[in-house]
């Protein structure tokens, strides 16, 4: 079976790097299924959920945004942030997710209302590939 080589890198560094069979990544322009021998690609990464196949297990991740780059059955993302299911702080992505909700009902000018707007969605994202409400 051919397989991806999937390398991962934030601004900390090398996140993770895998090999799986497919990526399924959710881009600019919708959903994308990446499978061995894809045409190659570059496109933008939203604020979404990627999931892989890892030695047989299907993982699932909340991807902040970035990058997406595939070519020859190489694939890399470059994002901000990415956390593996298993990761994620439920707790910790409810509060992020009120301090945000808070901050764009508030009339304080000190805000920056589009990053208020981008924080909601990461920690609604969390929420979701956490599998909480």
């Amino acid at each position: 079976m051919s397989m991806i080589h999937c390398r991962i890198v934030t601004p900390h560094g090398v996140y993770k790097e895998m090999e799986t069979p497919i990526i399924n990544i959710e881009t600019d322009e919708g959903q994308r299924g990446i499978l061995p021998n894809h045409m190659p690609l570059v496109t933008m990464l939203k604020i979404g959920r990627m999931e892989t196949e890892e030695k047989g297990k299907r993982q699932e991740y909340a991807v902040a945004g970035g990058l997406f780059y595939f070519r020859e059955n190489q694939a890399e993302i470059l994002t901000d942030a990415i956390e593996n299911k298993d990761e994620i702080d439920a707790e910790r992505a409810a509060r992020a997710k009120e301090r945000a909700e808070q901050r764009l009902k508030s009339d304080n000018p000190n805000f920056d209302l589009q990053r208020a707007r981008i924080a909601l969605q990461k920690a609604i994202n969390r929420m979701n590939v956490k599998g909480i409400q």
